[in-house]
């Protein structure tokens, strides 16, 4: 669907390339009037996770933007993976597509994903309402892919509200199905290069100086930065195709309906077989090399971003991690931030590719052993245990 400002709004909206910056919010637009949050997340996921479940948890916070996006018919509309959640901005006459999709996702996680999910529709009005506001920005990843940023504490405050039964959008019928092309999900678990898989949550606290904080933000990164490949979890030649079956369920179910699985099945199969293939022979076939792929899947991770505040899952040695550890506990010693941090042996991929003859496909990185979940269960366990401290 093409809705002419929507698309000025997003061909004009900020890029920067210098992750440092991240938190320079000049560099960030307010949504225009009329847009909308998708926002979901699974409910009690800590404890789906703690049950095994990471993989399912991390492929419902996928599938909420790739339904959203398929339905919107565009990917460059602004969201943000948060491991067990999304959020999408929406344009106003997204809105009641986006909606529907909200319902059918939930209904198809819950009956084949085993998992309960919250979905709202959160009116921009109601977010400026409140004192807050939606500004976005775009961090170029790679030179084929950027990711939108979000600033401005709505957000934040969006994902509140749905969890306090606000702006609630009520689950499908049983049998609907949301458009889940393009999700996949076949990548084992990546192993730590550099000692261990940190998921790192940092938000400013209320009385938090602006400049305070991104100062802060621009010292973690720095840091993370001295790892191989800034940090991020895949290695820089790309992960490694390896004949094994470990997402496949899950993909399949999102691809076909019950007693309708069997071609699905043969289809993923013979995709990984061939993708093994044709990275050990090195050979291009119909355009595509897999060697090439697999290096953009590299650049193309959203391993680190700003969503109201740092969230980064990084592969990193002892001697950053203990470095990146003292600035944030004096940082919330100070008063500027409070985080959480949950450390991992291996890392989570799921992935949206809508073709692989193209170089947009996206990868979302999380801890495979709860990684953003548990960061921010942490996170929220020290902000009930900490006075607030006023600078």
């Amino acid at each position: 669907m093409t809705d002419p400002s929507a698309s000025a709004f997003l061909s004009d909206l900020p890029t920067f390339s210098e992750f440092e910056d991240v938190a320079n919010l000049t560099r960030y637009r307010p949504l225009p009037e009329g847009w909308a949050l998708a926002v979901a997340d699974v409910v009690s996921s800590t404890e789906a996770i703690a049950r095994g479940k990471y993989k399912s948890v991390n492929m419902a916070g996928a599938s909420v933007i790739t339904a959203v996006l398929n339905v919107l018919e565009g990917s460059d509309y602004p969201f943000v993976f948060g491991g067990d959640g999304a959020v999408i901005a929406v344009p106003p006459n997204g809105i009641a597509a986006a909606s529907v999709a909200l319902a059918a996702v939930a209904r198809w996680i819950e009956d084949d994903l085993g998992l309960n999910m919250r979905t709202a529709m959160v009116p921009l009005d109601a977010v400026r309402a409140a004192g807050l506001d939606v500004r976005i920005a775009r961090f170029r990843a790679s030179e084929d892919m950027t990711f939108a940023m979000f600033a401005g504490g709505g957000s934040s405050w969006a994902e509140k509200q749905m969890k306090q039964g606000r702006f609630a959008v009520a689950m499908a019928a049983p049998g609907n199905r949301p458009d889940l092309s393009g999700m996949s999900c076949r990548w084992n678990p990546i192993q730590s290069r550099n000692g261990q898989i940190v998921s790192i949550i940092a938000m400013p606290t209320g009385t938090a100086r602006p400049e305070a904080f991104r100062a802060l933000v621009s010292d973690v990164v720095a840091v993370a930065n001295k790892a191989g490949g800034l940090g991020n979890p895949l290695p820089p030649e790309g992960p490694v195709p390896q004949l094994t079956l470990g997402g496949l369920a899950a993909e399949i179910n999102a691809r076909a309906q019950r007693g309708h699985r069997l071609m699905a099945q043969i289809k993923v199969i013979g995709a990984i077989f061939m993708m093994v293939l044709l990275y050990r022979t090195n050979l291009t076939l119909g355009g595509f090399n897999a060697r090439a792929y697999v290096r953009e899947m590299t650049r193309n991770t959203d391993f680190r971003k700003f969503d109201d505040g740092l969230k980064m899952t990084i592969d990193i040695n002892a001697a950053g991690l203990a470095e990146i550890e003292a600035l944030l506990d004096s940082a919330a010693a100070s008063g500027i931030c409070q985080f959480g941090l949950h450390k991992q042996d291996q890392a989570l991929v799921t992935c949206i590719v809508p073709s692989l003859r193209a170089q947009d496909h996206m990868h979302f990185i999380d801890g495979a052993a709860g990684g953003y979940a548990q960061a921010a269960t942490q996170m929220k366990a020290k902000a009930a245990l900490q006075p607030a401290v006023v600078q």
